[in-house]
């Protein structure tokens, strides 16, 4: 197939980290996804992250507390259903993400892999941070894709980016525990005030880089929030041996 990317587009994916491609999941795709969605949410179907064990900010203390067993995350989305798979290895992602990678497309299976629902009332914010703070490979080169099964908006928690943020040296203090960004650090200030939202309608899809800075705020919302998440690496960048992105398996693509 031609190269799905426009070299516009590649150079604002190296430049920004990040890339939305508008309208890209068709409305049959989104609607059977939804279907398989709210049918998993319905069923408690396993393998489930709940608010609770999240632990952000504002989240239930336990399972057992009021809004405890709100659904965080669909695990395992990549084998939970046909039409899951079938996004996952769509072509024009794969394509895309071997134009920005510049070699053949692995998905890993540990990381991301996931429906996130974001829920009213329960769904929390989450702060400044990379996702490659826990994952484990030789570099810090993968794209996760992200796409809205629904309109992501302010008011229900939407994405956050700071543009730019894969290319910069962040020092180690101005880290907390946890590889956040620490809102008491005076080097972090600009860095906040360069965020910006990524709002985004459904069937857009958004491609960022693991070291790209990002965060989201709460659902203020009457409605969930749902959003498919996988992330890809190139075949030359391994996960490190013992560690968990190791273990979690992955599928090559091309």
């Amino acid at each position: 197939m031609s190269d799905f990317l426009s070299p516009a587009q590649l150079r604002q994916f190296r430049q920004d980290g990040y890339l939305v491609l508008p309208g890209m999941a068709s409305p049959e795709v989104r609607a059977h996804i939804r279907a398989v969605v709210q049918d998993h949410l319905q069923q408690a179907t396993p393998p489930l992250e709940y608010e609770a064990e999240v632990g952000y900010p504002g989240a239930p203390d336990s399972l057992d507390a009021p809004g405890g067993r709100t659904v965080r995350r669909l695990q395992g989305a990549y084998q939970r259903n046909d039409v899951l798979r079938a996004w996952a290895e769509d072509p024009r992602i794969v394509g895309g993400i071997e134009q920005l990678l510049e070699e053949p497309v692995v998905l890993t299976l540990a990381h991301h892999n996931c429906v996130m629902t974001k829920h009213p009332h329960y769904g929390t914010a989450t702060g400044w941070h990379r996702d490659i703070r826990y994952w484990r490979f030789a570099r810090n080169e993968l794209v996760t894709v992200w796409l809205a099964l629904g309109d992501e908006r302010v008011d229900n928690g939407a994405l956050h980016v700071i543009p730019g943020s894969h290319r910069l040296d962040i020092k180690p203090e101005q880290l907390d525990a946890l590889d956040f960004l620490r809102s008491d650090a005076p080097e972090n200030a600009a860095l906040f005030a360069q965020g910006i939202t990524v709002e985004l309608q459904a069937g857009d899809v958004l491609f960022f880089h693991s070291g790209l800075f990002h965060a989201a705020g709460p659902n203020q919302s009457d409605a969930v929030k749902m959003s498919v998440a996988f992330a890809y690496r190139g075949s030359s960048n391994l996960p490190l041996a013992g560690s968990r992105s190791a273990a979690g398996g992955d599928v090559a693509l091309s």
